[in-house]
């Protein structure tokens, strides 16, 4: 007995970490035993929706109640077969229901997580000037982009076709982990991609996709002719061609930028061509001989009158008065008029 006094003399402070661990060992017995206990519950709660599934399939009434949430705070000294008695006791229609609906919305949730984290990755990968400023997010050679696109791959397939499709609980569980672990995989290439940027790339790589950032500036403006834009577009493919692959839909994106037209504006004034003048044009007068007499009214149409107009020639078929020739009836000079035929 001497010995071992001499080792409790020596090693009593043992004792202060040894009840550290036992009490460590008792509350991870503690969490086992109410895992085991709720694990139990489920079991209850999926054996009597199948009864009560089989009592309506053979058209028995249904108990209205429900039973107690599993998702609730456990007991901590629960009574075992007390609390299974309860549960098998209980019915199960409004807890089909209940659940039904929290299982719709747990997944509109679920899908609606999904699609800000896909939303935010089409966000780098369709963006040229992002691809450019943070390569690594496009690189699938970089460990957590590759880790990313994993986690994206299996959220992607365990993605039920609508939030009212029926899933098991498992399967529930394992979509909900699967959102969780692609949220968190792209945070964490995203941070690491923004710390990158381009210093995996040499002195002259680096250059050639600063060139592509100044030439993708001038073909995305709406400023710039459409020639400076397309001259600037096969410039920007020629510096990233052999330095980061862009996908095809990037490209599309891109091209679709680059050919917007400028947009006409209005016309200058006076630099279309005048309307042309609806009045007519005043004809030229008539030059009379010298040694003409002024016409008669008589022999002469009556030509129609227009306010503003200059009445046009006379006709070529008037009657002009001819000068009398010398006899001895008349006076140099004078002039006869022809007489009407009757």
């Amino acid at each position: 007995m001497q010995p071992i006094f001499e080792f409790i003399g020596n090693y009593w402070w043992l004792a202060f970490p040894l009840i550290g661990v036992m009490g460590a060992l008792g509350s991870a017995w503690e969490r086992n035993a109410r895992g085991r206990h709720k694990r139990r519950i489920e079991i209850m709660h999926a054996k009597a929706e199948l009864k009560a599934a089989q009592a309506a399939a053979r058209g028995k009434a249904v108990p209205a109640a429900s039973l107690p949430p599993m998702t609730g705070p456990l007991p901590t000294t629960p009574s075992l077969s007390q609390g299974v008695t309860d549960a098998v006791a209980t019915g199960m229609a409004g807890s089909t229901t209940n659940s039904a609906s929290q299982r719709v919305s747990q997944l509109e949730r679920l899908f609606a997580a999904h699609d800000a984290v896909t939303a935010r990755w089409l966000e780098y990968e369709l963006d040229v000037a992002k691809i450019i400023a943070f390569p690594a997010m496009s690189d699938g050679r970089q460990p957590l982009t590759a880790g990313f696109l994993k986690a994206k791959r299996i959220a992607d397939g365990l993605r039920p076709a609508s939030a009212k499709a029926r899933l098991s609980k498992d399967q529930l569980t394992e979509y909900r982990n699967a959102v969780a672990d692609f949220e968190v995989a792209f945070d964490v290439a995203e941070r690491d991609a923004r710390r990158l940027k381009d210093s995996s790339f040499t002195e002259g790589e680096r250059k050639r996709l600063d060139t592509a950032k100044q030439l993708l500036t001038v073909a995305i403006d709406q400023a710039a002719t459409p020639a400076e834009r397309q001259l600037a577009y096969r410039r920007v493919r020629e510096e990233l061609d052999g330095l980061i692959s862009i996908s095809d839909e990037a490209i599309e994106v891109l091209e679709n930028k680059v050919m917007l037209e400028i947009t006409p504006g209005p016309p200058a004034s006076g630099s279309g061509t005048a309307p042309s003048a609806s009045v007519n044009p005043t004809p030229p007068a008539a030059s009379a001989p010298a040694d003409s007499a002024p016409a008669d009214p008589l022999t002469m149409p009556a030509a129609p009158q227009h306010p503003g107009t200059t009445p046009p020639p006379p006709p070529k078929n008037a009657t002009w008065p001819v000068p009398a020739r010398g006899t001895g009836d008349t006076a140099p000079g004078r002039v006869v008029h022809p007489k009407p035929h009757h």
